[in-house]
């Protein structure tokens, strides 16, 4: 732990910039010190920390680089609550399909830094029996289907060690999935609105949710929902863990899912 920490935060570098091995007298400082070791592992699970690190690192570059000074994101991160199956799903694709709503890519092939073209780019590989599992583009990212009859309850820890959790997210395949990714990329993605097919995938029918409000969650999701996202049903009764207050859907998503309903 100590190690890990000093790699992370190390307090000397190379002549290049990158973080020299502690020396075991710096490694004592530290493990030799249970304060200073609760301290440090409440950091380094925390995302908070984890967060803090990373943007002060990009500020630190960025600054030098432009000869400013200053933050360089606004916020550390922002963490939405997801309270249903359909806000899930949304989610879900509203991540795996930004670089073609930035018109950044045209295919999810093409859509480079996403778990879903890892995970094309898996299923591909399985088809070549050179590639061993082991080395799989998407063996760091969790499985989509899980299994909510006969799966485990609770946490689901990978047993490969290559990722957090072996337990999915979504109740569909990972061919549904992309199935329901290249439709709904056919109808969002810039200059190309495409014909919509007669029937909607599968999943979006089981969830009441019809192609103007599907096409609009995805799109929108960052806009539509802030704290919490969710159908109102499912919102309203929730209170907040801090204030106990209840939780304020915006009123275009309420609009939106109350219609799909």
């Amino acid at each position: 732990m100590a190690r890990r920490w000093m790699m992370i935060c190390p307090h000397r570098r190379s002549s290049d910039g990158l973080p020299l091995p502690p020396t075991e007298a710096e490694i004592r400082s530290i493990a030799g010190c249970p304060v200073k070791c609760g301290d440090i592992r409440k950091r380094l699970s925390s995302i908070s920390w984890w967060m803090r690190l990373l943007c002060q690192r990009v500020a630190m570059r960025a600054n030098l680089e432009d000869e400013e000074s200053g933050h360089f994101f606004q916020d550390r991160f922002h963490a939405t609550r997801i309270v249903d199956e359909a806000s899930l799903l949304a989610c879900a694709a509203y991540v795996d399909l930004n670089p073609i709503r930035a018109a950044m890519a045209e295919t999810l092939e093409q859509s480079n830094h996403t778990s879903v073209q890892r995970r094309i780019e898996a299923i591909t590989a399985d088809q070549d029996e050179r590639v061993p599992v082991a080395k799989r583009r998407d063996n760091f990212l969790s499985p989509v289907a899980i299994d909510e009859r006969s799966g485990e309850i609770g946490p689901c820890v990978s047993k490969t060690g290559k990722r957090c959790s072996d337990k999915g997210f979504l109740p569909m395949s990972l061919e549904d999935y992309l199935e329901t990714l290249d439709w709904t990329a056919r109808q969002i993605a810039p200059g190309k609105p495409g014909k919509t097919p007669a029937d909607l995938p599968p999943v979006l029918k089981r969830l009441g949710l019809d192609t103007k409000t599907w096409c609009e969650l995805v799109s929108d999701f960052g806009r539509l929902f802030c704290t919490v996202a969710g159908r109102p049903e499912s919102i309203d009764p929730l209170r907040s863990h801090r204030t106990h207050r209840r939780y304020h859907l915006r009123r275009r998503a309420r609009e939106l899912l109350t219609q799909a309903d």
